[in-house]
């Protein structure tokens, strides 16, 4: 970790100039800037990796994706095709030239090199996730290019690839919230009196492509997450029952669950939430698989992701029926 700060701190890849490694600029980490589409369904990872994800059929209100187990997390870094063996040498000389150590090393250790001129393949460079460097990258400060010829031998294990195309995929989901409804609403709850948790809609899969095009490189990856399960957590011990699960079938329009009057999930609460609330939330599991391909239909690849998770959170008001009924009475 200190060597990845330590690097980013002294100009390697943030040269001289501010340039950085697709010959944009940067405002002074030297890294690419990036947008990972959580405003719109596309958006631009890295240097060349594009993020498509298809409209959610809710038409609701959607959240990015977490992830069911608290220990995944997405790649940090990775290496992506960037220049060929001339294109690399000029990069070399007008990113480095006038610069101090390390970075004047790292360019001599390159001209020594000779750029593998007259050599078939791609230099590969060091490409980040996003702005943040509060976790280390496993790239070495010694090779923040790799050279790559047409028949790797030895693939470098950061190389940019379909699995790891389905991680920064599944990372840049965005799922529905659960459109969940509580009846009576829920500023009216009463002691012992039945909740109806409604869910007022009907979802289908969600599918995100992360793909890369360039320098004849073409790869990409797809994940399709389907809803399988709604949970309701009553935000109390003082429930019954205190969580539950309805299942998701597919139906016409989609994936429904049958939250009606006999329900076995609606929720009674047993005790006021006094003058404070309880923390209601519903969340829908959506079982995660990925594709080698931009195709959601194609066969599902291992090593398979964690499921996803989309969450509708509210605070509810439970009185007693008595205070209600004096209330009344008052009026």
């Amino acid at each position: 970790m200190a060597g990845l700060l330590l690097v980013v701190g002294q100009g390697i890849p943030a040269h001289a100039d501010d340039t950085r490694g697709d010959g944009g600029t940067t405002g002074g980490t030297g890294q690419p800037n990036t947008d990972s589409g959580a405003d719109s369904a596309k958006g631009a990872i890295g240097a060349h990796i594009r993020i498509d994800q298809s409209t959610p059929a809710s038409g609701g209100s959607t959240a990015s994706a977490t992830s069911s187990d608290v220990n995944w997390k997405p790649p940090v870094c990775w290496y992506e095709p960037m220049y060929t063996p001339e294109e690399y040498e000029e990069f070399i000389k007008s990113a480095y030239g006038g610069a101090g150590e390390p970075a004047a090393s790292y360019a001599r250790k390159r001209d020594k090199e000779s750029y593998h001129k007259g050599d078939k393949g791609l230099w590969w460079q060091v490409q980040f996730r996003d702005d943040t460097y509060d976790e280390a990258c496993p790239v070495t400060t010694d090779n923040w290019e790799i050279w790559v010829p047409p028949a790797d031998p030895q693939p470098d294990p950061n190389k940019v690839t379909p699995e790891i195309l389905s991680e920064l995929a599944f990372n840049s989901t965005k799922l529905p919230a659960p459109p969940v409804e509580l009846q009576p609403r829920a500023d009216r709850l009463l002691v012992n009196l039945g909740t109806r948790v409604a869910f007022k809609g009907d979802f289908d899969r969600v599918w995100t492509t992360a793909s890369l095009d360039y320098k004849g490189v073409q790869l990409a990856a797809t994940t399709v997450a389907t809803p399988v399960a709604l949970r309701v957590d009553a935000g109390t011990a003082d429930a019954d029952p205190q969580s539950c699960t309805y299942d998701l079938v597919k139906g016409k329009d989609g994936y429904t669950a049958d939250s009606g009057r006999d329900a076995g999930c609606n929720v009674t609460y047993l005790r006021s939430s006094g003058s404070g609330t309880y923390p209601f939330k519903a969340s829908i599991t959506w079982k995660v698989t990925w594709t080698d391909s931009a195709d959601p239909d194609g066969p599902p690849q291992q090593p398979g992701l964690p499921d996803g998770l989309s969450t509708f959170e509210q605070d509810v008001t439970v009185k007693e029926a008595q205070a209600v009924n004096r209330a009344s009475g008052g009026e």
